[in-house]
């Protein structure tokens, strides 16, 4: 589990392709990657993957077809970066909110306005996600804990401080910049529970 407050960037090494799977050497900030064991669970871009080597601050992860398909790991390249957040430890405090690192879909910026102390990303509305992102809601985007700022009738917006620029990969994203969406959890629960409940009275 994750909290969705992006401790840093990391830098991708190499990628080496397989049989319907990729291994990526990610080199991790210092700060981030003490004590980190093989075996260990670190969200990429909001995606929960598991080291399975390390070399000093370099560290490897196999990531399967299907997490290619329904991420934005399968778009990277070498020498891009990633926002990077260990695993939540008992006792952490929790700035955003509970994070799977389960992507429900990729989706790419179809805007971007830029105010003075903050800019708002802009993003399509996925027909089978609209009725999870209501406004003022959590949303997980490459592994950021965010507020859901406006949502219309076939798009939504979040809205990033300079803070949030500066330490994860919005600072440089693009409109077609492919991002990595998680919705809240609890959300999905409630919506499902009141789906079943709706569909047992008829």
């Amino acid at each position: 589990m994750f909290t969705g407050i992006v401790q840093g960037q990391g830098q991708i090494k190499s990628i080496t392709k397989g049989n319907n799977q990729r291994s990526f050497v990610i080199t991790l900030p210092k700060a981030i990657s003490l004590d980190v064991a093989i075996g260990a669970s670190i969200a990429i871009n909001g995606t929960c993957l598991t080291v399975t080597a390390q070399s000093l601050n370099h560290f490897s992860f196999d990531v399967i077809g299907q997490t290619l398909k329904l991420t934005n790991l399968g778009r990277l390249n070498q020498g891009d970066y990633v926002n990077v957040e260990r695993s939540l430890k008992y006792g952490d405090e929790i700035g955003g909110h509970i994070i799977s690192g389960h992507v429900s879909v990729a989706l790419a910026i179809s805007r971007i306005d830029h105010q003075e102390d903050n800019t708002s990303l802009w993003f399509n509305l996925p027909d089978a996600h609209k009725k999870h992102v209501l406004p003022q809601g959590f949303i997980g985007l490459n592994g950021c804990s965010l507020t859901i700022g406006a949502v219309t009738e076939s798009e939504f917006c979040v809205c990033l401080i300079p803070e949030t620029l500066r330490v994860t990969g919005f600072g440089k994203a693009n409109v077609g910049t492919w991002v990595n969406m998680e919705i809240d959890h609890q959300t999905q629960t409630i919506v499902a529970t009141v789906e079943r409940v709706l569909a047992a009275k008829g």
